[in-house]
């Protein structure tokens, strides 16, 4: 049994999603609710919940601001918001999920799968990268959906991102590949953009990682890691510019 807590200024809000998690989710208990910053750090404190539903707007504050003053930590956090551009945000600071208002039924219940599996592995919640990454301009570590759980992983070590159908490959300095179930548009969205260049519409590249440009054969990208990259012949100009401005 998942204990949740649900932190949401809205009472109809926490009434909606308290119904869809009662009738669709069997494996969840309802242990708390609250409806500001103060309210909410006290429910954890006393509920220990497994996995907090946390709205990112509320009338005293916001949900960054529990995640950064609440003690008890061995949680984890499905973002609920009404606004897109914070649920971006929430995915960018590694939190395990995020539903848009109103709830959907089926995001729901697969947050509520992933936490349960993710549970199952580890003994702590994802807080330590999520408020590393609060703490930075762009994000220093990604949280990566394993059979397993999550495997955390730096920036700097990602070479490039290579799309595939709906799913993405990561790889590493380390020579290994991540298969990851998010699309390629969400990495160039998530990562700075000074730092990885859309190289092709298939391959996001690591400027850091970029080993040499060849010319021939329509132009093209050498990683560090001896692979070899496309550069679409509309993105030479761009690509050069952004190779200038990072060497500097």
């Amino acid at each position: 049994m998942i204990n949740v807590v649900i932190i949401d200024d809205e009472p109809d809000s926490i009434s909606f999603l308290g119904s869809l998690l009662r009738e669709f989710c069997p494996n969840v208990n309802i242990s708390g609710t609250a409806d500001n910053v103060v309210h909410a750090l006290r429910e954890i404190e006393d509920k220990k919940p497994d996995l907090v539903f946390l709205d990112i707007e509320l009338q005293d504050g916001t949900g960054f601001d529990i995640l950064e003053k609440c003690r008890y930590r061995n949680f984890d956090v499905v973002f609920i918001t009404a606004y897109n551009q914070y649920a971006i945000k929430a995915f960018k600071h590694s939190a395990i999920d995020y539903i848009l208002k109103p709830a959907d039924i089926n995001e729901l219940k697969e947050a509520v799968v992933k936490v349960s599996r993710s549970r199952s592995e580890k003994s702590i919640g994802n807080f330590s990268i999520l408020l590393d990454n609060l703490k930075s301009e762009s994000p220093r570590k990604l949280a990566i959906p394993t059979l397993q759980g999550y495997e955390y992983i730096m920036v700097d070590n990602i070479v490039r991102i290579e799309a595939e159908r709906s799913y993405c490959n990561i790889y590493l300095l380390d020579k290994r590949k991540i298969m990851v179930s998010r699309c390629l548009n969400d990495y160039q969205q998530i990562l700075d953009e000074r730092k990885f260049f859309r190289a092709h519409n298939s391959h996001l590249i690591n400027l850091k990682h970029v080993k040499m440009y060849v010319k021939r054969d329509g132009g093209h990208v050498e990683m560090i890691d001896g692979s070899i990259v496309p550069l679409a012949r509309r993105k030479k100009d761009y690509f050069m510019e952004a190779m200038s401005i990072f060497m500097t």
